[in-house]
């Protein structure tokens, strides 16, 4: 997937929210961020997508400043927008509005053209008996593995 190695993960989004749907979608990026996606400078800590006028952006995402970006620095938690097509966004906006889902970032990559790409789902939140359960299968996917070897 990710030819340039760069693939960041949310790993408690999947422990916390039952992802129903996802979507690969392009993120606009200044030119400190991209490099500082590049070195993999990114945290996922408790961000988010929301919809404004018509348009998808995330909140809360981390990208550290680039070291070496002198005056043309950025705000590393600044808002982002998202780059998806218009039925696509109508369709997750109506989702959201109806069923009471939540749109979460589940990674960041660098496709083989160079450009960063997040990958967002449509998630419903786990309660906390099913965030037990996660951890016995996983826990029951451990043992399994290394039975095996």
């Amino acid at each position: 997937m990710a030819d340039s190695g760069v693939y960041i993960k949310n790993r408690p989004a999947t422990f916390e929210y039952a992802i129903e749907d996802r979507l690969k979608v392009g993120i606009v990026l200044t030119g400190s961020e991209i490099k500082s996606v590049r070195n993999s400078k990114v945290s996922f800590n408790d961000s988010y997508c929301f919809f404004s006028k018509g348009e998808m952006w995330i909140k809360s995402l981390h990208i550290a400043e680039y070291v070496n970006a002198g005056y043309a620095t950025h705000d590393p938690v600044r808002e982002r927008k998202l780059l998806l097509q218009k039925k696509e966004l109508r369709k997750w906006e109506s989702k959201v509005k109806e069923k009471g889902l939540t749109v979460v970032p589940l990674s960041m990559y660098i496709d083989e053209n160079g450009l960063a790409k997040l990958e967002i789902g449509l998630g419903k939140g786990k309660k906390l008996h099913d965030k037990r359960e996660s951890t016995k299968t996983r826990e029951v996917d451990r043992e399994i593995k290394r039975y095996l070897k």
